[in-house]
């Protein structure tokens, strides 16, 4: 149970985080793109986080807890396009200049994980184990696939093992 609450603590926190940090870069800003690179890479990595937080919770059958995480998603959802002014690459960023050309499916894909992510945190608020394993499965290529399929760079192919 102690667990559990410094768990919950950690995500609250970096959530609070987050949301300060949000609100300072919503506003006209004076940052380079490799900071909005690099403040990209840590909003993501805290989704993949959450993500991560979120798989193992239904696995062991904790759908109820995973409400802090999707609404964390939620909120991260909303930073998205705010983290990606036109011209905001560096060699470190695996985003496509697609973004740009085609900026309302861009803005569409980061509200789609929004909703997405709400949904979650209402099937878990409402205690809906079955709605939640459900959405589970297919959140990742419904919410997070409609944003990176089409607008990030793939990660390299792992060689296959040879075969004996």
């Amino acid at each position: 149970m102690e667990f559990r609450r410094v768990q919950a603590g950690i995500i609250l926190g970096s959530l609070v985080a987050l949301v300060v940090a949000g609100c300072a870069t919503g506003q006209k800003s004076t940052m380079e793109p490799a900071d909005f690179v690099a403040e990209r890479q840590r909003l993501m990595k805290n989704v993949g986080a959450n993500w991560a937080d979120i798989q193992n919770k239904v696995k062991a059958g904790n759908t109820d807890a995973v409400a802090v995480n999707a609404e964390a998603l939620s909120l991260h959802a909303q930073r998205i396009p705010g983290l990606f002014p036109e011209g905001a690459l560096t060699d470190k960023s695996k985003a496509k200049p697609d973004i740009w050309q085609k900026w309302p499916e861009f803005q569409a894909a980061a509200k789609n994980l929004e909703n997405r992510a709400g949904t979650l945190r209402d099937q878990a608020v409402a205690k809906d184990a079955a709605a939640v394993t459900t959405t589970v499965a297919t959140f990742g290529r419904d919410a997070c696939g409609t944003c990176h399929t089409p607008f990030r760079v793939p990660p390299p192919q792992q060689p296959a093992a040879p075969r004996s």
